[in-house]
C-alpha cells in the first residue's frame, strides 16, 4: 500500500533550529522538506489563493514525484458554504494546475456549523473535472448518511478521515485512494502520536483498502515545534511517524 506523509504547511518559524537547519534561508525551506517528505498540503489558498506562478515555482523547487495536495479556497468553503461553485473552483484550478503532474488531492475542509446539504456537494463536486482526486472533510455530524456516503462513492470522493481527538470519522471507503489529518494524537506531549496508534492506523487501512490503495495522510503542526531530522524517537508527528507509517529513506513508502 503506498503511503505519502507529510504535514499540513511547510513553513512554521518556530521549525528553524528543530527541522530546518538554523542557517537556512526562509526561501530554501520548501526544497529541505521536499527531500524528507513525499508530500505536502499547502493551506495557502485557503486563506488566500496563491498566483499562478507560485504554483509553478513550487513545482520547479521540488522533486519529480513531489505530491501537493491544495485545501480549497475558505471563500468556497465557508463564505458560499458550497453554494454557486463554478466561477471559485474554476479560479483554483486554474491557478493550482500550474503544478502540472504535481497536483496532488484537492481538500474541502466543510466548516463545523455547515450542516448536510448532499445537494450542494454534488453540484461543487461535478465542478472537478475527473480525474482530479477530491477528498471531503465534513465536520458536522449531520453529514455522516447513507446519502452523503453514496454521493461521494458515486462522484469517485474520499471521505477525509479526520482524527482530531473527539469521535472517530466513519471509516467509510467511498474511493479507491484515502485520505487522512492526523489533528490530535495521545501520544506525550500532546497532540502527538506514538507508533502504536500509528500502527492501528496502519491496519485499519489495509484492511479496508488493501494493497493497492494509494493513502495521503497530513499531521497538523504540533507544539512543540517538529523534531530534527536525527530524532528517532515517536515524539512529534514528523519524520519518525512518517518511519513508522511508511519507512524509507523519505517520508512516502508502503505499509504491508
Amino acid at each position: 500500500m503506498p503511503v505519502l506523509v507529510g504535514t499540513s504547511g511547510w513553513q512554521y518559524r518556530d521549525w528553524r533550529g528543530r527541522f530546518y537547519p538554523e542557517t537556512l534561508p526562509q526561501r530554501a525551506w520548501l526544497e529541505h522538506y521536499a527531500s524528507h517528505f513525499a508530500t505536502v498540503e499547502s493551506n495557502n489558498a485557503f486563506y488566500r489563493l496563491p498566483e499562478p506562478s507560485t504554483f509553478a515555482g513550487w513545482a520547479g523547487r521540488t522533486p519529480g514525484d513531489f505530491v501537493m495536495a491544495v485545501k480549497a479556497s475558505r471563500f468556497l468553503t465557508h463564505l458560499r458554504r458550497l453554494r454557486e461553485p463554478e466561477e471559485p473552483v474554476r479560479r483554483l484550478l486554474d491557478h493550482a494546475g500550474h503544478l502540472g503532474a504535481k497536483l496532488g488531492p484537492v481538500l474541502l475542509q466543510l466548516p463545523p456549523t455547515l450542516r448536510a446539504d448532499p445537494d450542494s456537494l454534488d453540484r461543487c463536486l461535478g465542478c472537478f473535472p475527473q480525474p482530479l482526486q477530491v477528498a471531503v472533510e465534513p465536520r458536522h455530524p449531520s453529514w455522516f448518511s447513507d446519502e452523503v456516503r453514496a454521493l461521494l462513492t458515486a462522484r469517485g470522493a474520499a471521505l477525509c478521515l479526520a482524527d482530531s481527538g473527539g469521535p472517530l470519522t466513519p471509516m467509510w471507503r467511498t474511493a479507491d485512494w484515502a485520505y487522512l489529518r492526523f489533528h490530535h494524537g495521545t501520544a506525550a506531549p500532546p497532540p502527538c502520536y506514538g507508533r502504536t496508534a500509528l500502527a492501528t492506523w496502519a491496519a485499519r487501512l489495509a484492511e479496508l483498502w488493501g494493497p493497492a490503495a494509494t493513502v495521503y495522510a497530513y499531521f497538523t503542526p504540533a507544539r512543540p515545534p517538529a523534531p530534527r531530522p536525527d530524532e528517532r524517537a515517536p515524539r512529534c508527528p514528523r519524520r519518525p511517524l512518517a518511519d513508522a507509517v511508511a519507512g524509507g529513506e523519505r517520508a512516502g513508502g508502503a505499509v504491508a
